[in-house]
């Protein structure tokens, strides 16, 4: 069991243990090790997004990299995807992303890329966590002496203006964005504005703290109101790492990422694009979404909650389009991760080339009721070790038994556990997900959070 690496790296209150200095050095000079045993030079690129505690949390990376003989480079605010192209282009052996994604701005992550530009394996985390955890944590805080290189941020907006193929829209589209005050602010408006879009933003003004804060992905209702408003014909939200993007059509509804891959699969049918006959997602995947590919011939793979999942399943059946609800979106072609800006030139191309609004486009996506509930926990049990729990979900099991859907897990990120429920009836599956969430509350922790 990893103590430390949760579904997207590590995640934790920043200056607390595992993300307190000493334990940050260690976890930098750890990877350098952890690279030497594999033969690979430790040759290793850090950005990050807008948190206060960022610009610390690199210095105990710099420092600990460089104690232990290895070579890092920062390219300072940048989104998650952009790290993750450039150690692959650049041939660094990791990369490394300090960010907690959609998290509010106290928190903080870790985030660790392969040389290919993929998230590292459970095993390489595994072995990563041994060797920090086993470390004395000497690390004290002095300066390091490093800067970030801009020319990384050009080189990244380069790739996504060359996306489409170096061109600009065949529409001028009115666009309105919300940067959620993270990465994605110094990167989204311009690449955007420049490929002939009429773009306006929000959320493009960080301070350290307002990274998520009532703006992005978690609050879409900012981006629907802009949208009408400005009438426009599409709005994206981001979330702080610029990794995933929600929508809202032209009429204000809000879309997720399972619409997103119905409109991308429908695109990629379209342009000959689209490998093989499968686009992966997750079990959190609405069943509408595998109805409606499944009215175009296509196929859905469901893998557990975590985009390096979804990730590993595609290489390994050939598919190049996958993601996640939550608007994780992976275009394996271009990309070996979720990324939100990438993703929204591709839907902002579906609607400019087929002249019809978004609401239109995924018009042939028709969702089932779903609930999901995030319940507060104390610790994290095996469901099946829980009586009442597991006395819940097998209740609940047979009920939907072929009508419906059932999802129960720990969140990676944080101490929550999701229910997850989808049928036929808006007031059975709510029945259903609060009979478990009322369990696992009353066997775990306190306090309901829906």
């Amino acid at each position: 069991m990893k103590k430390l690496f949760g579904t997207d790296g590590i995640r934790a209150v920043a200056g607390e243990y595992p993300l307190d200095y000493p334990s940050i050095h260690a976890l930098g000079a750890a990877l350098v090790g952890l690279l030497r045993e594999e033969g690979l030079a430790p040759d290793i690129l850090i950005g990050r997004d807008t948190r206060e505690s960022g610009p610390w949390m690199e210095q105990a990376l710099v420092q600990g990299i460089r104690e232990a003989k290895g070579r890092p480079l920062c390219a300072g605010i940048i989104p998650t995807s952009a790290v993750s192209l450039l150690t692959m282009r650049h041939h660094f052996n990791a990369g490394i992303v300090i960010s907690a994604s959609h998290n509010p701005f106290h928190d903080n992550g870790i985030k660790i890329f392969s040389s290919a530009g993929t998230k590292i394996s459970d095993a390489w985390e595994a072995r990563l966590e041994d060797i920090a955890i086993r470390a004395e944590k000497t690390g004290t805080r002095k300066s390091v002496g490093h800067r970030p290189h801009r020319a990384f941020t050009a080189e990244y907006a380069g790739f996504l203006k060359g996306s489409l193929g170096g061109g600009a829209f065949s529409r001028k589209l009115k666009v309105v964005l919300d940067c959620a005050n993270g990465a994605a602010a110094a990167v989204a408006p311009g690449v955007l504005s420049e490929m002939g879009l009429d773009v306006t933003a929000i959320g493009c003004a960080p301070d350290g703290r307002n990274i998520n804060h009532d703006c992005g992905s978690l609050h879409p209702r900012h981006i629907a109101k802009a949208v009408v408003e400005a009438r426009a014909d599409m709005g994206i939200a981001y979330d702080g790492d610029a990794d995933r993007a929600l929508w809202a059509d032209e009429t204000g509804r809000v879309l997720n990422g399972d619409h997103t891959l119905f409109v991308l699969a429908q695109s990629m049918v379209r342009q000959g694009k689209l490998r093989g006959t499968t686009v992966v997602a997750t079990g959190m995947s609405n069943m509408g979404l595998e109805t409606a590919l499944r009215d175009m011939g296509l196929s859905l793979f469901r893998t557990k909650v975590g985009d390096k999942y979804v990730l590993e399943k595609m290489i390994e059946i050939g598919a190049n389009l996958g993601g996640e609800q939550s608007g994780h979106t992976i275009l394996l072609d271009e990309c070996p991760t979720g990324d939100g800006i990438l993703t929204s030139l591709k839907m902002l191309q579906a609607v400019a080339e087929t002249g019809r609004p978004l609401s239109a486009l995924t018009a042939g996506l028709q969702e089932f009721p779903q609930i999901l509930l995030n319940v507060p926990v104390s610790r994290k049990e095996d469901f099946r070790k829980l009586p009442e729990v597991a006395s819940a979900i097998d209740r609940v099991q047979a009920e939907l038994a072929g009508r419906g859907r059932l999802d129960v897990r720990y969140s990676g990120t944080e101490p929550l556990a999701r229910v997850m429920v989808e049928g036929e009836e808006l007031d059975a599956i709510q029945y259903y997900a609060h009979t478990i969430a009322d369990a696992i509350r009353h066997s775990l922790g306190s306090g309901l959070n829906t």
